[in-house]
């Protein structure tokens, strides 16, 4: 490997990916990542990016603990998700790592502070402090005034700023965003892009896959994919912007 094939984790890093393969049987075997080593550091914004089949997908659902590997050690926050079971990491998914998709995959019956508040019911967090962190971001997000509207009565740009808040409802050590500009306008993309960026200068770990450059250059550096191997990071001078 090449690239950050030499990366080493260090207390600071929030992730990291030390000679990660991953294969499927698809009628045959497929190999998604092959041996790729990368850390995250606190702090940081890292664009993940690279052509349909690249390993993108993989990579951001192992960091997510949607998966694991099939060799090769992955460490989130402290937790060795390539040996974890499916209950620790459920709860790390809760508790260290807030997802932002680009379907937004918010709950039509619930209101917008009712979606932000959903990962604390399960938390087990008291409605009147989950009400209360709820408002809370979604004033950080600029939705301070639309807190009792449903999804269908906002925008996409809205949603997807809902969705931003909810990921972040539960003080996550790893923000993940998959193509978060993929169902919205040019204008509107870039507005949901500020509040990434707001996210990192307030010191929060963001990780953002996309295709399209112009999102990518918003980040600290970009993690280039390419048939399932890490090709090379390119660091972007003051974050691309």
């Amino acid at each position: 490997m090449t690239a950050a094939s030499d990366a080493t984790a260090t207390a600071a890093d929030v992730v990291t990916l030390t000679d990660v393969h991953k294969t499927y049987d698809l009628g045959g075997t497929v190999e998604a990542l092959a041996g790729v080593s990368l850390s995250l550091p606190a702090g940081s914004y890292t664009a993940v990016m690279g052509p349909s089949g690249s390993g993108k997908s993989t990579l951001l659902n192992l960091i997510g603990a949607l998966d694991t590997p099939t060799a090769g050690r992955v460490v989130v926050a402290g937790e060795e998700v390539s040996a974890a079971s499916e209950r620790a990491r459920a709860e790390l998914r809760g508790t260290e790592i807030g997802f932002v998709f680009q379907t937004f995959n918010l709950l039509a019956r619930l209101t917008a502070v009712e979606n932000v508040g959903l990962p604390l019911v399960f938390a087990g967090v008291p409605r009147a402090e989950r009400r209360e962190r709820a408002h809370e971001l979604l004033a950080e997000v600029g939705l301070g005034d639309r807190t009792d509207h449903h999804p269908t009565e906002l925008s996409g740009g809205q949603r997807q700023r809902v969705a931003i808040a909810r990921a972040l409802v539960a003080n996550p050590a790893l923000v993940l965003a998959d193509e978060p500009t993929g169902n919205v306008d040019t204008e509107t993309g870039s507005r949901v892009l500020d509040v990434f960026d707001r996210l990192h200068a307030a010191g929060n770990t963001v990780l953002l896959v996309t295709h399209e450059r112009h999102v990518a250059e918003r980040a600290e550096r970009i993690v280039h994919v390419r048939d399932g191997e890490l090709e090379r990071i390119e660091d972007l001078d003051e974050g691309g912007r």
